[in-house]
This record gives C-alpha cells, structure tokens and sequence, in this order.
C-alpha cells in the first residue's frame, strides 16, 4: 500500500465513506486507483452505487464493470488530494486506514479533451469547503 500524498490537510472522518460513495456514484465518469505490492489496478467509468451486507459495501455495478466489497470499517478517513499529475490539475479522494495507508483512490473524470468534469471539481470543493466550515 502506499502512504497518503496530499498538499491539503482536509480530510473526512471514515464514517462518512458510505455516503460518499453514494454521492460520488452520481457523479459520472471517474478514475479509482487500487495500488497493491507494487500493482497499479484502475477502472475509469462511473463509481458503482452500493449498499452494506455481511459487513461490506457491496458495488452493484453493471456486468460487465466494476464490481468489489470495500470492508469500510478499514477506512479511517477520507483526504483530499490537490496536486498535479503531470503538469495537469488533479484531485482525488483518498481513503486510508488508520496508519495513513491507502485503501483505495478515486480522481475526478475528465472529457473528452482531458479537462476535469466541471461538476465533479465543484463537488469536490463543495465538499472540501463543507469540511473546513465545521
């Protein structure tokens, strides 16, 4: 696993992912990045809606398509990435386990000119703004 890499302090505490992933589901197209012993696994295409049974949240995405079990009691908070990725402007969600290990990343989409989904980038800030309001 890999050790959060942010340029924002901004995070949200674990108990909020289930939530967050329900909304992230609505957002359309993204990137989530699964890095495992040295392996880079991505699926770009809308999050999958979800719900908790046997003590996970089951992905319900078409078949085929992104499909898991995310065990959220692992996850210890929620980070914003905001740095960039090859000179372009990147912004992620980060979901890390209590040692600050990553679980699992999800980056806004981009169109077909490569530029970020305005919508998903005014929702990550709405977010962002929301948590440092509190």
């Amino acid at each position: 696993m890999t050790t959060i890499d942010t340029t924002q302090s901004t995070t949200l505490p674990g108990a909020q992912a289930e939530s967050l992933l329900k909304q992230i589901a609505g957002w359309g197209p993204v990137t989530t990045i699964v890095i495992h012993l040295g392996s880079v696994f991505e699926f770009k295409g809308p999050f999958p809606d979800g719900s908790v049974g046997h003590g996970f949240y089951n992905l319900n995405g078409p078949v085929p398509g992104f499909h898991g079990h995310l065990n959220l009691g692992d996850v210890d908070h929620i980070a914003f990435q905001t740095k960039p990725h090859r000179g372009r402007e990147s912004y992620a969600l980060v979901f890390n386990n209590r040692n600050g290990d990553t679980i699992f990343k999800i980056f806004l989409g981009r169109d077909d000119q490569g530029e970020l989904l305005a919508h998903q980038k005014a929702a990550f800030f709405e977010l962002m703004q929301d948590e440092n309001s509190q």
